[in-house]
This record gives C-alpha cells, sequence and structure tokens, in this order.
C-alpha cells in the first residue's frame, strides 16, 4: 500500500535495527534520507541500494509536495533520518502533518532515540520526565532556563560535545549546583559511557576533558522537601 513509513535508524551499533524495518526499506521505492552519505552505509550493510533522495531541513519546504505527490501516485516511501525516529529533533514533523493533511497514510515503526536509554540508565526517576531537544543558543534561552527551574520531573536535553561544558553551568546557575544530572555519551558504540553526580561534580569532571560524540544530559526535576535525598558521589559507570 502506497503510504509514508517513518523509520528509526541506530544510534550508533548497525545491529540496533528492528527486522521490521529491514524489511520496509528493502519494499519501499524510495527511501528519504537526511544525509545521504551516512545513510548509504548503513543501507550498504543492508545491501539496499538505488533508492536513496536527498530530504532534510534545508530543502523540505521545496521537497514536500513533490513527495506528496509521488506517494498519491502510488509509490510508497520511508523516510530516515542520521540517527534514531525522525521528528525527534529532527527532520520529519513538516512531511507527515503534510501527509495526514492529505489523507496520506503514515505509519512510524518503533526503534532507536537516545534519550530513553539515557533516562534509563541515568538512574534518576523515569515515571514522569519532559524531553526539552536541543536548548536555544541565544533567544529564549534564559527564560527557557528559568521555567524549566521550577519544574518537578526528570528534565532530558541533547547537546553537542563543543556545547556541553557551557549548558552543565548553565544548568547549575539556575537549577542549583547540587542539582543531580547524567551525561550519556556515544550511546550504543565502543566507547559509551555514561557520568553522573551533581552538576557542579559533573562541571568538575568534563572542565579540562576533550569532549566527543553524541550527548544526552538527564537531568533532576526540583526536589520538594519530601523527595530530599542525600546527593552521592559522581558515578563513573557505563
Amino acid at each position: 500500500m502506497p503510504k509514508l513509513y517513518i523509520v528509526p535508524t541506530p544510534i550508533g551499533n548497525l545491529e540496533d535495527i528492528t527486522l521490521r524495518a529491514i524489511r520496509i526499506l528493502k519494499e519501499v521505492d524510495i527511501i528519504l534520507a537526511e544525509d545521504t552519505r551516512k545513510t548509504g552505509i548503513l543501507l550498504k550493510h543492508l545491501n539496499v541500494s538505488g533508492k536513496l533522495q536527498s530530504h532534510h531541513q534545508f530543502n523540505e519546504h521545496k521537497t514536500t509536495e513533490r513527495i506528496i505527490s509521488v506517494i498519491s501516485a502510488g509509490q510508497s516511501i520511508a523516510l530516515v533520518s542520521d540517527a534514531g525516529t525522525p521528528a525527534i529533533s529532527d527532520p520529519g514533523y513538516l512531511l507527515i502533518r503534510e501527509c495526514l493533511r492529505s489523507g496520506i497514510k503514515v505509519e512510524c515503526l518503533p526503534g532507536a532515540t537516545a534519550f530513553v536509554p539515557a533516562l534509563v540508565n541515568s538512574g534518576l526517576p523515569a515515571d514522569r520526565f519532559i524531553f526539552e531537544g536541543f536548548l536555544p543558543h541565544k533567544k529564549g534561552r534564559k527564560s527557557k532556563l528559568e521555567q524549566l527551574a521550577e519544574f518537578p520531573y526528570t528534565m532530558i536535553f541533547y547537546e553537542s560535545p563543543f556545547r556541553l561544558l557551557k549548558s552543565l553551568e548553565a544548568f547549575a546557575e539556575y537549577f542549583g549546583e547540587e542539582r543531580k544530572a547524567a551525561v550519556a555519551r556515544e550511546l550504543s558504540k565502543i566507547y559509551e559511557e555514561t557520568i553522573r553526580g551533581t552538576l557542579s561534580e559533573l562541571i568538575c569532571h568534563y572542565k579540562d576533558k576533550t569532549i566527543k560524540g553524541e550527548i544526552v544530559i538527564v537531568v533532576e526535576g526540583k526536589r520538594s522537601e519530601t523527595r530530599s535525598r542525600k546527593i552521592g558521589r559522581v558515578d563513573n559507570g557505563s
């Protein structure tokens, strides 16, 4: 059936893809990729070829109408991002919205996304949380941090290795240095690690280090008196 498939791809380890996702990628007529070079590596690993087309945040407004026409004409299309699930801090929302508005069926497969293992492995409460993705770099950053400072549940952020220390320092300024947090890096890859501690401890840990890889920061929500508990030492576990 002609439709748009949303297909999660591995965030690092190429084994982290479902059998269903592999089947869909082999069956569809076209695969839309954020970066065709990066997705090409995965598709070569899966023995899939000749289907890649570019679809990213810089061209999605121009290509969406054409894609809808292609699906309406009877072809099936899969949308992937560089890693993880499309539309989660990645392109995808616009195309999904317009397909639904045009009466085109959209099917999202379950699969990899970086914030879930980071949250679970942080040791912080995972029953209620907020996913913020990337914080604004300038406009709205201060007001967002002031708002989140009062949020009572676990918070999850994506960050680049180049801005990790700056973000940790901002969290310490607005949330308090003793707020517990965890930094997950290189999830599912060889050098995967999770460093846990207070924000002040994490700042000290990363201050003189060269940081590489994709970053997920998980921060404890504001603690009430009844939830208050002793802060532990930095945990260099993985």
